[in-house]
């Protein structure tokens, strides 16, 4: 409707509803158009396109809408920083209907007297669409898995012979291009398809070199490089004994370090899900989470950890519902309610501070005291350059109330580079300070990135994985940054919430 300039009280009505029910967590399917008209901004014709997407799945108002506009039009709203009313002055007024005239417009400077725009906007435009194009054809692991897992099931059973996943989906790469599949076959076998966009491919190879080539296929060229000559076996265990190395998990196939390890029997026990003992950083309904605070603390319960960290935005994220002062001792009195109920399980009372600018964080230093686990972390002002961008962040480290610095180069993968950093530095101010880093566990996220974990292990800063959950869903993301992770070759004794409740409550009190 926003593409199409129709009513804005309709357009903000729709969206002020989505939201509320968004956060509702109502089932709907379970109330009769009445009883959906009854509450609080929904209303007669909202409920009527409710009960019409759920009895037909769609709307004929929305699919007059799809007919209308191109897809490419659609498309362009996938570039970082175009929203529906930047993408209807580009359409209306330039006639661009697709990724290819945009970036052609940004070259030949034609977006500069559009309204909403300028010099600064089209060249961060130009740039939003080059890095959306690079990475063209690639996906998300946790998109990828399911799919390649169930693929492998079908080859298995299809070609009855050994098939293995090899490449960069058996080393759990955060970003996947293919997916590649070794089968152990006298016959020769070479395909190569596509599964919902995603590109697979198949090979095959004698069954005596089979596991050789799935360790060969997989590992990183610099891991390999330094491993040497490879020997045959029945297992990849096999392969690494026979060659007189000692076995690497897929993970960690990636570096020079690792296959030193390997070679002089030194490889490392890597985190593992049973390792955890908690989860940090996660939101509720108290921002913008999507169930209860008891809700997110029971499902962890559940899944047989022994504390819970709600860190829940700050004031100045009021985008997302931080939490005012008043707010955050309401919460407290929630906690220590849930705390009582749910002993011996603990949840920390904690926040997700927003680092402002300066490097400070948003509430005053007797509102941080109060806090149990404070997790700083950028969400605004991303386009700081290198210098200052440091700055802001060490700032924030120094801080004597901050445990963790959440998320640190604020990048979503397939969507957003991180902004630059001088990590070497960051690390230092985190050892001096005694503050973890995270490794954020969200799939688009995995930030920090494993490739800077050895330099914190090295310096003994610790580790965080923490799902950054908004749902009770969401703290199973722990899993892709035990992924991430073990890339990284992170163990236990650096991994924070690998601590017991008691350990870890005696490191937040280092102040």
């Amino acid at each position: 409707m926003e593409l199409h300039g129709e009513n804005q009280f309709k357009i903000r009505a729709l969206g002020n509803a989505a939201f509320k029910l968004t956060r509702s967590g109502l089932d709907l399917s379970r109330l009769s158009k009445e009883e959906i008209e009854a509450i609080e901004g929904i209303g007669k014709g909202i409920a009527a396109k409710i009960v019409e997407l759920m009895s037909t799945g769609t709307s004929a108002e929305l699919e007059a809408l799809r007919r209308k506009t191109p897809d490419g039009v659609i498309r362009l709203m996938d570039v970082k920083g175009l929203g529906p009313k930047k993408v209807f002055h580009l359409w209306r007024e330039l006639g661009i209907e697709n990724i290819g005239e945009l970036l052609y417009a940004c070259r030949e400077n034609r977006l500069v007297a559009l309204k909403g725009f300028g010099i600064k906007t089209q060249e961060e435009v130009r740039k939003n669409v080059e890095y959306l194009l690079s990475n063209e054809g690639s996906f998300h692991y946790a998109t990828v898995e399911p799919v390649a897992l169930a693929c492998l099931d079908k080859l298995r059973n299809d070609l009855k012979t050994n098939v293995e996943i090899v490449g960069e989906v058996r080393r759990k790469m955060e970003v996947i291009r293919t997916v590649q599949y070794l089968a152990s076959s006298k016959r020769e076998l070479s395909d190569k398809w596509t599964v919902e966009g995603l590109r697979l491919e198949i090979a095959s190879v004698a069954p005596e070199i089979f596991y050789r080539e799935v360790l060969k296929r997989s590992a990183a060229e610099e891991f390999l490089n330094e491993l040497g000559p490879l020997q045959n076996g029945n297992s990849m265990e096999e392969v690494f004994e026979n060659s007189g190395l000692k076995p690497v998990p897929a993970e960690w196939m990636e570096t020079r370090k690792a296959a030193i390890a390997s070679r002089e029997h030194k490889v490392p026990q890597l985190i593992d899900w049973q390792d955890l003992r908690g989860c940090l950083h996660n939101h509720s309904l108290w921002s913008d989470g999507l169930h209860s605070l008891k809700d997110m603390a029971v499902a962890c319960k559940e899944l047989g950890l022994e504390y819970f960290g709600i860190c829940d935005h700050s004031r100045s994220a009021s985008y997302a519902g931080g939490l005012t002062i008043e707010k955050v001792y309401e919460q407290h009195r929630e906690i220590d309610a849930l705390n009582e109920e749910l002993k011996p399980f603990r949840i920390l009372k904690g926040i997700e501070s927003d680092i402002l600018s300066d490097g400070s964080l948003d509430y005053p230093e007797e509102v941080l005291a109060e806090f149990e686990l404070v997790v700083a972390s950028v969400h605004q002002n991303l386009k700081m350059e290198e210098v200052k961008a440091t700055e802001r962040l060490i700032r924030a480290i120094e801080n004597p109330y901050t445990h963790i610095l959440g998320h640190p180069c604020g990048r979503l993968l397939l969507s957003r580079p991180g902004y630059p950093l001088q990590y070497s530095k960051i690390i230092d101010a985190c050892a001096a300070n005694g503050v973890a880093i995270e490794l954020n566990a969200n799939p688009w996220r995995l930030d920090i990135d494993w490739r800077w974990i050895h330099e914190c292990m090295n310096k003994g800063v610790k580790i965080s994985i923490n799902p950054d959950a908004h749902e009770r869903e969401g703290m199973l993301d722990m899993h892709y940054g035990i992924y991430a992770a073990r890339k990284g070759g992170l163990t236990a004794d650096y991994c924070l919430n690998a601590l017991t409740l008691a350990d870890l409550m005696k490191y937040l009190k280092k102040n």
